[in-house]
C-alpha cells in the first residue's frame, strides 16, 4: 500500500526516531511489535530507528535513546507505540523521555499516540471485513458487532473505543454495535457479552481493538469462548487485532511528520489532568511521574508481579467496583485485572 502522499521522508541527518513500547510476557507480542518497527524503518531506511519498552522486555526506553546517541543523533521524535492516550502515554512515557533529555542534554520531542483517524478506522474496517468475508452467512443488519477495548482508568480513552464501535457499525450497517473492555473499566468482556445477547442477535463479530496479542487479548478471547459456550445458538466470530496493517503503518509515519512540522497537537480538551471532567475532578493537576520506574526491564514475573502493584498506585478509579466491571471476576489475581 502506498503511504499519504502529504508524507515527506526527508528529514535532517542528525535526526532519529524511537518507538515506545509498553512491553509483554507474551513473546509474539514482543515480535510483532518488532515487526511493525521494521517496517516503519523500510520507510525511511536513512534514519535510524530504534525501540525501547516501559517494562517485561529489553531494551528499555533509555537504553535505546542511548543507541540512538552512539549513532550521532542529536534529535528524537519519540512515538508512544499505543492506540489511545491513557496513563501510559500521558504519564509514564513522558516522565522517562524527560528525565533522559534532562540528564543527557538531548533533544526528545514526543509525538501523538495514534488515536483516531480515517486510516485507523480503515485499518480496524480491514480486519472486520476479512471475517465477514470468510464468513458470509447472515446479512450484517443481523449481525452484532463487540469491540473490545484494552480498557483504562482515563475515560477519554475508554470513549474512544465507543467512537471506534460506531465508526465501524455505521461504516458497514451491523444491526446493533456494543464496546466492552478487557479490564480496569466496565463494561467487562463477560458481563458485557452476557447483557449484549439479551438484544437477540444470533450471529455476533468480536473485534478486539488492540495493536498486538499478548495477556489482554487471550483474556478476551477466554472470556468470549465462555460465553459462546453457555449460548451455543448464537455463532461467535473472531476478527483479528490490528498488529502491521498497512494503515496501521501510515498511520505511524503520519505521527512523525507531525512532529517534524511542529503539528502534533495533543487532545487536553478531555484529558482528566487538565480538564474537570464529570467524577474524575479530584485528577486535575495529577503530578505527571511513571508508575513503571521499579520494574523496567524486569524479566522475573514473580518480582514483577510484587513490583508492579507497589509501583502501580494511582488515584482510585471511582467505578472499580461497578457489577460490570472489575467485581465480575473475583477468581483472577489482581495484577491481571
Amino acid at each position: 500500500m502506498i503511504a499519504p502522499a502529504s508524507i515527506n521522508y526527508k528529514y535532517p541527518s542528525n535526526i532519529g526516531i524511537l518507538l515506545c513500547g509498553h512491553g509483554s510476557r507474551d513473546p509474539k507480542a514482543v515480535k510483532e511489535f518488532i515487526n511493525v518497527v521494521n517496517k516503519i524503518k523500510s520507510r525511511i531506511p536513512d534514519i535510524p530507528v530504534e525501540f525501547g519498552f516501559l517494562e517485561f522486555n529489553r531494551p528499555i526506553i533509555s537504553e535505546a535513546l542511548d543507541q540512538l546517541r552512539s549513532l550521532g543523533v542529536e534529535r528524537v521524535i519519540a512515538l508512544p507505540a499505543m492506540l489511545f492516550a491513557a496513563g501510559h502515554t500521558k504519564n509514564d512515557i513522558p516522565a522517562v523521555l524527560n528525565k533522559y533529555s534532562a540528564d543527557n542534554g538531548l533533544l526528545i520531542q514526543y509525538g501523538r499516540e495514534l488515536g483516531l483517524n480515517s486510516l485507523m478506522i480503515g485499518a480496524a474496517g480491514a480486519r472486520i471485513k476479512e471475517t465477514i468475508d470468510s464468513n458470509p452467512i447472515f446479512p450484517l443488519h443481523e449481525t452484532l458487532l463487540v469491540v473490545a477495548g484494552r480498557g483504562s482508568s482515563d475515560p477519554d480513552a475508554n470513549s474512544n473505543v465507543c467512537k471506534i464501535t460506531r465508526m465501524l457499525v455505521e461504516g458497514f450497517g451491523f444491526g446493533w454495535g456494543e464496546t466492552v473492555f478487557s479490564g480496569v473499566t466496565f463494561p467487562l468482556v463477560d458481563p458485557g457479552l452476557r447483557h449484549a445477547l439479551k438484544l437477540g442477535f444470533k450471529r455476533v463479530i468480536l473485534f478486539p481493538y488492540f495493536l498486538f496479542s499478548g495477556v489482554l487479548v487471550s483474556r478476551v478471547r477466554e472470556h468470549s469462548m465462555r460465553v459462546a459456550n453457555d449460548n451455543p445458538d448464537v455463532k461467535f466470530l473472531n476478527a483479528s487485532y490490528l498488529s502491521d496493517q498497512d494503515l496501521v503503518i501510515d498511520t505511524f509515519m503520519e505521527r512523525i511528520q507531525e512532529v517534524f512540522d511542529g503539528e502534533n497537537f495533543m487532545n487536553c480538551a478531555l484529558c482528566k489532568y487538565r480538564s474537570n471532567l464529570l467524577g474524575f475532578e479530584s485528577e486535575v493537576g495529577y503530578e505527571q511521574i511513571s508508575h513503571h520506574d521499579h520494574v523496567e526491564g524486569c524479566l522475573d514475573i514473580r518480582r514483577e508481579n510484587k513490583e508492579h502493584n507497589h509501583a502501580h498506585e494511582h488515584f482510585p478509579y471511582p467505578h472499580a467496583k461497578h457489577p460490570f466491571g472489575p467485581v465480575t471476576l473475583p477468581s483472577l489475581n489482581k495484577s491481571q485485572i
